[in-house]
């Protein structure tokens, strides 16, 4: 068990450390709110997540591979980024946001379920639990049965939380340092960038 669990920390490490939406949405909040945003979000995350591992054994992975299924999260997935996106450039051009030291701006409803719907508008997120993520979950079943998938997703859900968590920890200490108007270049420079991936899922979803 003690390997299934650190495999699982391996692998999820991998993929976590990897740039994304999630990780930009992440860094913003964390700005934004301070250094908690990052455990808020990924309890988001987490919770698709096991929800996910709940719809694979149900037999939900082949609609999740399938061409229609993997078109419908690119394009819908991909404009919600892009509005996403764009939505903080405007707000920073219009000089509508601002750090927040006190606190006082957070949401966690928000960021929590912020969370999860980033997370499911990634293509790449789902189709890795429906293929790598299927492969893992089916060893892990049987070598333990239910038991051992609960300590795959422990141990995957504890490596988003270190990382994520570790991001939203160091930015959200620093952000005190940062001035008002770096600060609304650092949004329009993650808006930019979540508008780039938005962009991009919907395009591979399209071609």
């Amino acid at each position: 068990m003690t390997i299934l669990f650190l495999s699982a920390l391996a692998v999820a490490f991998s993929g976590a450390m990897m740039p994304g939406p999630l990780l930009t949405y992440t860094i913003k909040q964390s700005l934004n709110t301070g250094p908690a945003a990052g455990f808020i979000i990924i309890a988001g995350h987490g919770v698709l997540e096991i929800t996910l591992i709940v719809l694979i054994f149900l037999g939900f992975d082949v609609l999740l591979q399938s061409s229609y299924a993997q078109i419908f999260i690119g394009i819908f997935g991909g404009l919600l980024l892009v509005y996403m996106g764009f939505d903080m450039i405007k707000n920073s051009v219009q000089n509508k946001i601002k750090i927040e030291l006190d606190g006082s701006n957070s949401n966690t409803k928000n960021m929590l379920i912020s969370g999860f719907f980033i997370s499911a508008a990634n293509p790449y997120f789902l189709l890795w639990w429906a293929i790598i993520g299927l492969g893992f979950l089916i060893e892990a079943y049987k070598s333990f049965g239910v038991t051992g998938v609960m300590i795959f997703y422990s141990g995957h859900i504890l490596a988003d939380t270190i990382w994520y968590g570790l991001i939203s920890i160091v930015i959200g200490t620093t952000r005190k340092f940062i001035n008002n108007n770096l600060y609304r270049v650092i949004i329009i420079s993650l808006g930019c960038i979540l508008v780039f991936f938005g962009f991009s899922f919907f395009y591979k979803a399209i071609f």
